[in-house]
This record gives structure tokens, C-alpha cells and sequence, in this order.
């Protein structure tokens, strides 16, 4: 086998283990555990929500269009990093456990 071969076989063994749903569990397991902002977060008028779900999921409601926007998240440290579903992405900043700053607009903790 050629050393071009073997790195082929190596990176498609690794996102066969990425997409295992045992690795992604274990992946949402640790995102549920290592951070406080899981919850509803809103704009001030409303119209835009975020939930972030604990299995690193996120589910983004716009006016009356529930479920506009789907997809996955990150968070690390005070940082997050989104990932739709369709393949856009974002990030924002936690100013605080209450306030989260993203895409130029500032996020609510809902209570």
C-alpha cells in the first residue's frame, strides 16, 4: 500500500468514528457537562430565539417561523461556535451568564 493509500484509509477510519453515533453521544455528553449557558436565549423584542439544548444541539425560532434554523454548537470558555445544518455558520460571545452577543445583536438569558 502506498503512503497516499494509508493516509486515505487513516482519514476516512477517522470520520467513520466522528459520525459513529457512540463517539457523537459521548461528544454531546461532554458539551452537556462543560458549560452553564444551556437554556432559551432571546433578543430584546422577542423575535429571534435561541435554545441551546444540552445534547450541543441548538434550535433557532425567528417571529413566528418556529424552527427556522437548526444545527450544532460549541462552547469554549465564553465563546460559542454554531454550525447549521445547512452548512452556515456563526459564533458569539457570552458577556456575561445573562447576555450572549452574536451576529451584531445581544441575547437575553430567559428565565
Amino acid at each position: 500500500m502506498t503512503r497516499r493509500q494509508i493516509t486515505l484509509r487513516a482519514a476516512v477510519s477517522l470520520a467513520a468514528l466522528f459520525a459513529h453515533p457512540v463517539f457523537a453521544e459521548d461528544t454531546m455528553n461532554k458539551t452537556r457537562q462543560t458549560h452553564p449557558y444551556v437554556g432559551m436565549w432571546v433578543t430584546e423584542d422577542g423575535r429571534i430565539r435561541h435554545e441551546l439544548l444540552p445534547n450541543g444541539r441548538y434550535d433557532e425560532a425567528r417571529g413566528s417561523r418556529e424552527s427556522a434554523y437548526q444545527g450544532r454548537y460549541e462552547v469554549t470558555g465564553s465563546h460559542i461556535d454554531y454550525w447549521d445544518d445547512t452548512g452556515f455558520t456563526a459564533d458569539g460571545d457570552f458577556a456575561s451568564a445573562d447576555v450572549l452577543h452574536h451576529g451584531g445583536m445581544v441575547f437575553y438569558r430567559r428565565k
